[in-house]
């Protein structure tokens, strides 16, 4: 038996919908949903709905009883980073005291100095949490998986075809951006095969990008010059807040844009390549699919961060 969590958001909704694809029956599978009432989707998949939560440490364990692999699609709790490790821990305890033999958790790409960066509260979480779980005692594999090509145009502003500029202070630093369904689609694979006890993998893109070179891009896509502007982040904050954007939302980009100035982002693998058995969606082709409306939803691409 494969539990899915997660199972109404797009990480963990896909990894089930390329579980199928891979000949996985239906009745091998079961998710991890909140709201059993907003599942029926999944539900007519022909797959059991486990209702729990992720700081319902009781609730968990009921769910995870006969569980064999579970995939831990790390938690989106939007407070404090600590709630997502506990929620984590909560999850991993529970899986132990079921007896689950296997867990996968979605974690998040890092390199040396992360402990420098703007991100390091976000990493440190996932830190946190492969710790304990490699300490566990339970058989383990940790993704940790590139920064979503879905969030480019989340960063680069909806309208910058209209305006024909990306203002965003990510100066010149590079990452090497994936699309979260073919994460989805390795987090399957690896659930689907054997050999992946204990193994750490760096899921990314075989390239690194910066916003100069999605410009570029968004220009060729449009056939219309795209410039990028990267203000100091105090001019960025200012003119956010004068746009009427919420603070929240502006820490979220400056943090992020800061990250990424600093390359914390840059790691270039090939190991999803060789999951997915070609290569990665690439920036072009990403860029094309955007603006041909095809299966891109922005909006919701920091939910697996």
């Amino acid at each position: 038996m494969i539990l899915v969590t997660g199972a109404t958001g797009q990480f963990g909704g896909k990894a089930i919908d390329h579980l199928l694809k891979k000949g996985i029956e239906p009745s091998r599978i079961s998710t991890l949903v909140r709201d059993a009432a907003k599942s029926q989707a999944i539900q007519e998949k022909g797959i059991e709905i486990r209702v729990g939560d992720y700081a319902d440490y009781d609730s968990l364990v009921r769910a995870f009883n006969g569980v064999d692999k579970l995939l831990l699609v790390s938690s989106n709790d939007r407070q404090a980073f600590e709630n997502r490790t506990a929620h984590h821990l909560n999850v991993i305890k529970a899986a132990k005291e079921a007896g689950v033999k296997h867990i996968v958790y979605t974690s998040f790409v890092r390199k040396p100095g992360f402990e420098n960066s703007a991100i390091a509260a976000f990493q440190n979480s996932h830190v946190e949490s492969e710790a304990y779980l490699i300490n566990s005692g339970i058989d383990y594999t940790i993704l940790q998986n590139g920064i979503y090509l879905e969030m480019i145009p989340v960063f680069a502003e909806e309208k910058v075809a209209e305006t024909g500029t990306i203002v965003f202070p990510a100066q010149n630093g590079k990452a090497s951006y994936v699309l979260l369904k073919e994460l989805a689609e390795a987090a399957a694979h690896i659930l689907a095969t054997g050999g992946h006890q204990n193994k750490l993998y760096q899921l990314t893109n075989t390239d690194s990008v910066s916003f100069f070179d999605i410009a570029g891009e968004l220009s060729r896509a449009i056939g219309k010059e795209v410039s990028y502007q990267s203000p100091p982040v105090e001019e960025f904050e200012s003119m956010l807040k004068s746009f009427g954007v919420p603070a929240q939302y502006i820490g979220m980009f400056t943090t992020w844009a800061t990250a990424l100035a600093q390359d914390t982002m840059d790691v270039d693998d090939p190991t999803l390549e060789g999951f997915l058995g070609r290569k990665p969606t690439t920036l072009k082709q990403f860029i094309e699919h955007i603006y041909a409306k095809i299966d891109i939803l922005p909006s919701k691409a920091f939910t697996n961060l």
